[in-house]
């Protein structure tokens, strides 16, 4: 914000609301309605994973809600007063570190589903997903950070450092793209794995028909959880860009101060994930990421014939047949 305003506390004639960051006031009932969704979302999604035992994901992705949940508190405060400091920050903060969490949620799924379908289908071994997404998104983060302290740093001074806010503005976008990039090479990655089970499980021989892993692949549950998934990790990919295209202009842009692409772009991006990854919760629709089922599959990463792999728990599902996942492998 101008030097002139690096005082103001509330709307007034010498602090008019034009002059904030966002320039406007966030609308009060949109962003009550993300409050109690991402608060649903994150009881529901942290008691699942309690109860069905897929511990880690139900922890990270419910405090990824949780997080959510906050941002659009300061939202709140922000409509009540557009120069809420402390509502800013939990809109700024919050908002742009809960996705790396679901994220991680997202990348722990396919670790699983390698581990469980079929660890030679995967181009790397399956407990790598983990170890090196997450890492690499959090090390995204922390570039944000640094970006955001040397913006602070340049924004304190009186007048404000131009050339500093800018090198804070680059480091920033360095952090969302190389983000994105992160997102893209993951995605790649699965599906790869995908198209290579696909292909498996497309015409196979009678032992393969009948193991555990297959009978897995074929069952409606699963291929309504993968596809769940996937809608969620291309919400998080289209809301990464815009974030990207958002700091690109630097602080109080025209993007940054559009209430309405947020929502859609930001807000919504986000939230269908949120519904997705809590609705089709693999505590119901893939079981075998519990923790019980993942001790039978961790031996499987190194394993070598495909027609040995991941011999896993199968109660409660109901198979299809052969020709049912061929036709489902065709959409």
């Amino acid at each position: 914000m101008p030097s002139s305003h690096a005082s103001c506390t509330e709307v007034s004639a010498q602090c008019p609301v034009e002059a904030t960051t966002l320039g406007y006031y966030p609308n009060l009932g949109a962003n009550i309605f993300f409050v109690v969704l991402y608060a649903l979302c994150t009881i529901f999604t942290l008691g699942v994973g309690l109860w069905k035992k897929t511990w880690v994901f139900g922890v990270v992705v419910s405090a990824g809600f949780a997080l959510e949940t906050c941002g659009y508190i300061g939202r709140v405060l922000m409509h009540y007063n557009p120069w809420s400091d402390p509502g800013f920050k939990l809109d700024l903060v919050c908002i742009i570190l809960a996705p790396t969490l679901i994220c991680a949620g997202i990348y722990l799924t396919l670790k699983h589903v390698a581990r469980t379908v079929g660890p030679d289908f995967s181009r790397i071994t399956p407990r790598l997903y983990t170890w090196i997404f997450i890492p690499f998104d959090v090390f995204c983060l922390c570039l944000q950070g640094v970006g955001g302290g040397v913006d602070a740093a340049a924004s304190d001074k009186t007048p404000i450092d131009e050339k500093t806010l800018k090198t804070g503005n680059d480091i920033i976008i360095a952090g969302i793209a190389l983000q994105v990039v992160n997102l893209a090479v993951f995605g790649l990655l699965s599906l790869d794995f995908f198209v290579s089970a696909m292909k498996h499980f497309k015409n196979p021989s009678e032992k393969v028909r009948n193991s555990a892993n297959a009978q897995i692949w074929y069952s409606r549950r699963f291929r309504v959880f993968c596809s769940a998934i996937a809608c969620a990790y291309a919400g998080i990919l289209v809301r990464c860009i815009y974030r990207v295209a958002e700091m690109a202009g630097g602080w109080g842009n025209s993007i940054m101060r559009n209430e309405v692409l947020f929502y859609v772009l930001e807000g919504a991006m986000v939230l269908y994930p949120a519904m997705l990854l809590t609705i089709f919760a693999p505590g119901f629709y893939f079981p075998e990421m519990g923790s019980s089922n993942a001790l039978l599959t961790s031996s499987t990463d190194t394993a070598t014939g495909t027609e040995n792999n991941a011999v896993v728990s199968n109660e409660g599902y109901k198979p299809g047949t052969p020709e049912e996942g061929a036709e489902s492998s065709n959409h």
